[in-house]
């Protein structure tokens, strides 16, 4: 077995045992990683990985504003990291389709702080 595919197996075990607090500290890193990697891809001019990893991104995002459970519209927090997600996805759009590193830091940065306050938990 090749360091990669031991990677995945790693990758998939950490997916399949995490709680879901785990899940969303994963994705968080997850999309805060692609971020890091489309902003070192527009130092290098390189479109292609740019637009591959704010499209990864996005899905991140993406997934978890679907996974939000708003409880029958109970959940004021649901509610905010909604309108949050949905910001978000904007500005990794724009980010994209502009290339602009300041959105792209700045959805960066968002993602950080969610990511430090749910590790807080």
């Amino acid at each position: 077995m090749g360091y990669g595919n031991a990677s995945n197996v790693y990758k998939t075990n950490q997916i399949q045992t995490a709680s879901p607090k785990q899940l969303v500290v994963l994705l968080y890193e997850g999309a805060i990683k692609n971020i890091r990697l489309a902003e070192l891809a527009l130092e290098n001019k390189d479109n292609e990985k740019i637009n591959r990893h704010l499209i990864k991104a996005q899905d991140i995002v993406a997934e978890l504003l679907n996974s939000l459970n708003h409880q029958g519209g109970e959940n004021h927090i649901a509610s905010e990291l909604e309108t949050l997600y949905e910001y978000l996805l904007n500005e990794l759009l724009q980010a994209n389709l502009k290339k602009d590193s300041e959105k792209m830091s700045g959805a960066r940065s968002i993602l950080s702080e969610l990511l430090e306050a749910w590790a807080s938990i």
